[in-house]
């Protein structure tokens, strides 16, 4: 086992942390955290939920299946800091000819609006889940300003004149096996045909051509076809995607018929609506290490916490520059996170979607902190902003 992460010039445990004001309840600061495997560089955003001119939302460029840089997507909503969030559909080499779709693999929730829900756990991208976390898992900040570790279940239904099915999915680059799943205007323009390959166990198995699609405007079904198709959705419409046993259910539906879709997401713990929140899998729970943790595999990481009941933010992403680029394992993430005084903890997206980003008090843009291990950012296809009114 691991003795643990020793950081070099941090902060005690619980105390706020020295560090450049940024903007009003916002700080960075750098500093370096010893690992097994050598020395990480640590870039550091403390962010303060108790101060009202702060708050933090969820980046994303309009569209579930779409990606930007982080330092587009911070200043286009106008942040002064952001970081990157969830893992993705990044490529699809095993399924030729079908189109990665950039989307991510958790639940999504921006400015209190469900975005998507999370692809089944044999469908994700990403290092392996520590034991007892799942796809659906997630960091979020209440209406109550408070922030969470939850899980995001969705609960929805498509009600036909046959009967009620169950939603397997919505806006998701992969649906459950036997499934019906939903893409929305929110899902963007992307094809749809990633959305029936693989299984829910392993993620590389063939796409299935037991398909049908059913778009319904209006509450009425306005066309069938028996391929995923692309394009954006319209507004107020819905596109109802069925595989295996779904695909089945589907085939009972002819135009004209009526159709009503819903959907939400549930949270497990939460009876507090979640203004935002992003996909990534807990490492950090009431201040101890989820047992399990991965304490071999060394990589740039990023990861968000809170601490002091949730009053501060804890924002860190490790430097991807040659010097530093054997990063930190899982558990040395975590054994960090608590050396700064985090109670709770959620690795996210690391390697080269790793940035850090942050806009000086004087400055009109913002500029990445971090060197990002590709050389270059790399699109992402959402991320956690931090906004600061003077």
């Amino acid at each position: 086992m691991l003795a643990g992460a020793g950081l070099a010039g941090a902060a005690p445990a619980g105390a706020a942390p020295a560090g450049r004001r940024i903007a009003p309840g916002v700080t960075y600061r750098q500093f370096d955290v010893e690992g097994a495997a050598g020395t990480a560089h640590a870039h550091l955003l403390t962010v303060d939920l108790g101060d009202p001119r702060v708050r933090v939302d969820l980046l994303h460029p309009g569209a579930v299946a779409a990606r930007d840089t982080v330092s587009r997507l911070a200043d286009s909503a106008g942040a002064v800091a952001g970081v990157n969030g969830d893992f993705f559909n990044i490529t699809e080499t095993q399924h030729p000819g079908v189109e990665a779709t950039g989307a991510p693999v958790g639940p999504a929730v921006a400015n209190g609006r469900v975005l998507k829900a999370a692809v089944p756990a044999g469908q994700r991208f990403g290092p392996a889940l520590p034991p007892g976390t799942t796809t659906e898992d997630v960091f979020g900040v209440g209406t109550d300003r408070r922030p969470r570790l939850d899980r995001l279940t969705l609960a929805g239904s498509v009600t036909t004149p046959e009967g009620r099915l169950p939603l397997g999915g919505l806006n998701q680059y992969a649906l459950p096996q036997d499934s019906v799943g939903a893409f929305t205007e929110r899902w963007g323009g992307a094809s749809r045909a990633r959305a029936v390959c693989g299984t829910d166990t392993q993620r590389s198995a063939p796409c299935t051509a037991d398909t049908r699609e059913v778009t319904v405007s209006g509450d009425r079904v306005v066309s069938v076809s028996d391929a995923p198709g692309s394009g954006s959705v319209p507004v107020g419409s819905t596109v109802l995607l069925g595989r295996e046993e779904g695909a089945r259910q589907l085939r009972e539906l002819s135009p004209g018929d009526p159709v009503t879709v819903t959907h939400t997401l549930v949270a497990a713990t939460s009876g507090v609506p979640y203004a935002f929140a992003v996909g990534g899998f807990p490492v950090l729970r009431d201040g101890r290490s989820l047992p399990g943790l991965d304490d071999a595999a060394s990589a740039v990481r990023t990861v968000v916490g809170f601490r002091g009941g949730g009053r501060q933010l804890l924002i860190l992403a490790l430097d991807g520059a040659a010097a530093y680029r054997s990063g930190l394992t899982v558990a040395e993430e975590a054994d960090t996170m608590r050396k700064l005084g985090a109670s709770d903890a959620v690795n996210l997206d690391g390697g080269g979607s790793t940035e850090l980003v942050a806009r000086d008090a004087d400055a009109t843009a913002v500029t990445v902190r971090n060197h990002p291990s590709g050389g270059a950012e790399r699109p992402v296809p959402n991320g956690i902003g931090v906004f600061s009114a003077a």
